[in-house]
């Protein structure tokens, strides 16, 4: 059925909002990508007037098909090789969604993202339509055809799960760079002790090479264990120059709202480092260095997404 143009400009009015949800729900913007197109060939085959409130229909269509993609996702990730991270999306990035209140943030926020593994599909589907995008517990309940009090109770159920004893810190784009900084420093010091200094004594780090790049095929935990692994990490080598298709450029930036470190060979980024801040110190260093999760960032990168000279350089 053709869409007349009003209702292709509907749509397109809708798309930020849809592609927002949608990557809270999948941690991937090309799934998310994906989800919101099959919402338009959805709505491209409706009957459109017999929609009578369009962005119920569509958000119900898109989170449908989220829910249907988590299901999916859960039994290919049983198969991925290595640490399953989610994408990591650079500052400014539409995608992002909101942030005008702190429960906005911290919903997008790349430690939240991690947490949202923990959950089922319908509780990862009404903490970020409640928490991020403030749906009502009614509207909800339409969306996922469930009764309100289900809703209610599944939300309560998802925050206490997401629940991890920490208060995070709120950061700006300067304390961010200035965390950056300060870790990339003691992080090329040669010693474990400046990195010791800066971590949570039960301080975590992961990777996602997807298989294709070397990272730990698991996370491992403990200050000193970490401070090790890192101070070995951003050890320059000719052999990781070879690997790595050149010498990498290490920037300060942000990432999903927090303090990030962004590596970069001939404007292609081929790392995005994410720290995890408590305000005991950095709780959690995940790097997602899997290319298939990289090129979004690179199309920003690449587009003057980024400010400032490098920090560091192999």
């Amino acid at each position: 059925m053709a869409l007349l143009t009003s209702d292709v400009d509907r749509f397109e009015k809708a798309r930020p909002r849809l592609e927002a949800i949608a990557y809270r729900m999948l941690g991937s913007s090309a799934e998310a990508e994906d989800a919101v197109q099959e919402t338009f060939l959805r709505w491209q085959a409706a009957d459109i007037g017999r929609v009578e409130v369009p962005e119920a229909w569509l958000t119900k269509v898109l989170t449908n098909h989220c829910l249907n993609q988590l299901t999916s996702a859960r039994a290919r990730r049983e198969t991925y090789v290595g640490q399953w991270l989610p994408e990591p999306l650079l500052a400014g990035d539409p995608m992002l969604g909101p942030a005008d209140t702190a429960e906005q943030r911290e919903s997008v926020s790349y430690a939240v993202l991690v947490l949202l593994e923990r959950l089922t599909p319908n509780e990862r589907a009404v903490y970020v339509l409640r928490e991020a995008f403030a749906y009502t517990h009614r509207e909800i309940a339409q969306i996922l055809d469930i009764g309100e009090a289900a809703s209610q109770q599944i939300f309560h159920r998802a925050k206490k799960h997401l629940a991890d004893g920490r208060a995070r810190t709120e950061i700006d784009e300067a304390a961010a760079r200035r965390i950056v900084e300060e870790f990339l420093a003691a992080a090329t010091s040669g010693r474990t002790e400046p990195l010791i200094q800066l971590l949570t004594q039960d301080s975590l780090v992961a990777g996602d090479g997807g298989g294709k790049v070397p990272a730990r095929a698991s996370a491992f935990e403990g200050a000193r264990a970490v401070a090790r692994f890192l101070r070995g990490l951003f050890k320059p080598s000719d052999a990781k120059r070879a690997l790595l298709g050149g010498s990498p450029a290490f920037y300060a930036s942000t990432a999903n709202g927090g303090p990030a470190i962004v590596a970069v060979v001939d404007d292609r980024v081929i790392g995005i480092t994410c720290l995890d801040v408590t305000p005991d110190g950095i709780v959690a260093v995940r790097s997602q260095v899997n290319p298939d999760k990289l090129d979004r960032a690179t199309e920003r990168w690449a587009a003057g997404g980024h400010e400032g000279a490098p920090l560091f350089t192999f």
